[in-house]
């Protein structure tokens, strides 16, 4: 969440904006597009450096006017008939390189992620001329960094079955869980609970609110196995983002280890 380094804009240059959407809200929701570009590739940029070189910055251009469609029927009141380039998504936005950008990165396909993004609408006559730097920075000092939507950890459920559940009784346990957890099996002619997948359980507890099955389920947890969720905003993958999290603990485990060295032992 706050260390991983991505790719983000960062400077916002209007040339024009007649849209509705003001100037700061603009570059603000453009800040929050996510950029498909590995930040290995790139450098910090120097702080107060307002140009910025091959080597740490990605330049996009916005450039988009909305007009009318003399095709579209005159009692049509459908936008998407009535104007071209009305709605501005984020496939609008181009990359435009930098100095040797193109020899540095030639097989490169620097663009947003997701081509459905809306930025902005507009009407005939409206335009949006921008110019955007993107560059490396950790969610630490903006969410727009940040390179995962959610990471979250949850310990592995246990569910242990304390006697044999039949028929009416299993049914009614299986729709206590949630799909998958509980299975029922045809045992001679009975209808048999067992536990399917408890991975897939997401204690709601639903069990312990019928008489007939709240002493015969336990519920717990193995207190040594986590399951780690890492949901991706597709800047990189979710196991290269755990692999490079895992790289910035242990530099700082061995900052750690580095200084303890240099403290002269009393």
């Amino acid at each position: 969440l706050p260390e991983v380094p991505t790719m983000a804009v960062e400077k916002v240059f209007v040339y024009n904006n007649t849209s509705i959407v003001q100037d700061e809200i603009l570059a603000h929701r453009l800040g929050l597009i996510p950029i498909r570009a590995d930040p290995r590739l790139f450098e910090y940029r120097n702080q107060g450096d307002e140009e910025g070189t091959e080597i740490d910055t990605l330049q996009f251009q916005l450039k988009i006017k909305c007009s009318r469609n003399p095709q579209a029927a005159k009692e049509s009141s459908d936008p998407n008939e009535l104007y071209f380039n009305h709605k501005v998504y984020s496939k609008h936005m181009t990359w435009v390189p930098l100095g040797n950008q193109t020899d540095l990165f030639p097989d490169a396909d620097f663009r947003p992620v997701h081509d459905d993004i809306l930025i902005a609408l507009l009407r005939p006559g409206q335009e949006t001329d921008v110019l955007m730097h993107c560059v490396k920075g950790i969610g630490k000092d903006h969410a727009k960094f940040s390179p995962v939507a959610t990471a979250s950890y949850r310990l592995l459920p246990d569910i242990t079955l304390l006697q044999p559940i039949e028929d009416e009784a299993a049914e009614m346990l299986q729709k206590c869980f949630s799909p998958g957890v509980i299975e029922i099996q045809n045992i001679k002619g009975k209808k048999v609970a067992r536990v399917a997948n408890a991975r897939l359980d997401t204690f709601s507890r639903e069990v312990f609110r019928h008489e007939s099955l709240k002493n015969l389920v336990r519920l717990a947890r193995v207190r040594n196995h986590y399951i780690f969720s890492v949901e991706s905003t597709g800047i990189l993958p979710p196991d290269v983002l755990v692999s490079e999290a895992i790289k910035i603990l242990m530099g700082k485990c061995q900052r750690f280890l580095n200084e303890l060295d240099s403290v002269p032992m009393e």
